[in-house]
């Protein structure tokens, strides 16, 4: 199924119903009155994240969500029925935005989270709550209020710990392969990655995290250009973002070094905060060098780019040296989580 990551949609909440008149007309009973019923409030309409959605692909063919009306009141004091509400599932990480004033109206992170996004109309009241001493017999009641209507927009943004940045290529896919049960499509050709994947990394039984895979980012994404702008958003909640380079490209691409540099300037124009999340550097594909030039040829790569923070050496297609890169990624998020219990 294609990624589709915004949707636009309306939502119509439940008018409230209008309040009856009615008098009592019981055999025997000669001063009867006033017994007419309040009606019940119009449904509201809530977005509950679900963990069985994975994007909002849906919302392309059905636009339009409406709660039901609520029902007019009766006589014999007889309350109208309450609005059904509409609950509308989406996918973990939607973000949802009020598309006339661009007011964030909430984020749904958690599964079963539910969010209002319209209000059902007030009920109206029966003549019986407008009977007092000098009106005994009042002939008015009132009407239930409009319910709400929005325009929506919904932006989802992955919800992941761990994100695979590189240039188109740089193996990224292999990897998320080679460590998850996640199947994105491998190719010896840049660009197979046309929308992210999620895999969940398990350590053993009871220790996981999820590692996302987006589409290569090439030079000018900050400004559009590619796939890569599209989904750099996405990696705005990872704890941990691996900086994945092909240490062995081929003639007509970038060097190693010149591919670094041109992702890291794309983060900076793209987002500060992304500049400065904690950023592995993978040297991928290993495999393609001669064994004695491994350890020259990637040190040489480190130097040039002055890079001062951890660095692993992989070969994500037959999985040398991942083991030790997903147990090392493991211990640092736990100790992430560690720390903010602590803060908080």
């Amino acid at each position: 199924m294609k990624f589709v990551d915004e949707a636009e949609v309306r939502v119509e909440a439940g008018d409230g119903g209008n309040g009856a008149v009615g008098f009592r007309r019981e055999k025997y009973i000669p001063m009867g009155g006033p017994d007419g019923g309040d009606a019940g409030d119009g449904g509201s309409v809530y977005l509950v994240a679900v963990e069985n959605v994975n994007t909002l692909a849906d919302f392309r063919y059905q636009t339009v969500y409406r709660a039901e009306r609520g029902q007019n009141g009766m006589g014999r004091n007889c309350t109208g029925k309450k609005g059904e509400d509409a609950i509308v599932p989406v996918p973990l990480g939607t973000r949802v935005y009020d598309a006339g004033t661009g007011e964030i109206i909430g984020d749904l992170l958690t599964v079963g989270e539910s969010l209002l996004v319209a209000q059902g109309g007030f009920h109206g009241l029966g003549n019986t709550r407008f009977k007092s001493s000098i009106n005994r017999a009042p002939q008015k009641a009132s009407k239930g209020t409009p319910g709400e209507h929005r325009l929506l927009m919904l932006e989802l943004t992955l919800i992941a710990d761990v994100g695979l940045l590189g240039m188109p290529n740089a193996g990224k896919s292999s990897l998320i392969r080679s460590v998850s049960s996640a199947t994105p499509k491998v190719a010896d050709y840049p660009f197979t990655t046309l929308f992210p994947n999620l895999g969940v990394v398990r350590i053993d039984e009871f220790r996981s995290f999820v590692i996302a895979d987006v589409p290569g980012v090439i030079e000018g994404a900050a400004e559009g250009a590619g796939l890569g702008m599209q989904f750099l958003k996405h990696l705005s909640r990872t704890g941990l973002l691996l900086h994945l380079l092909d240490v062995a490209p081929y003639e007509s691409m970038d060097t190693p070094v010149q591919a670094a540099q041109k992702i890291s300037h794309e983060i900076e124009k793209w987002s500060d905060e992304l500049a400065h999340k904690p950023r592995w550097l993978v040297l991928n594909k290993i495999d393609r060098l001669p064994p004695d030039e491994v350890e020259d040829h990637c040190q040489a790569i480190i130097d040039e780019l002055g890079w001062t923070g951890p660095v692993f050496k992989t070969a994500a297609i037959n999985g040398n040296g991942t083991q030790a890169l997903m147990f090392a990624i493991m211990e640092f998020l736990e100790e992430q989580r560690r720390i903010a219990h602590e803060q908080a």
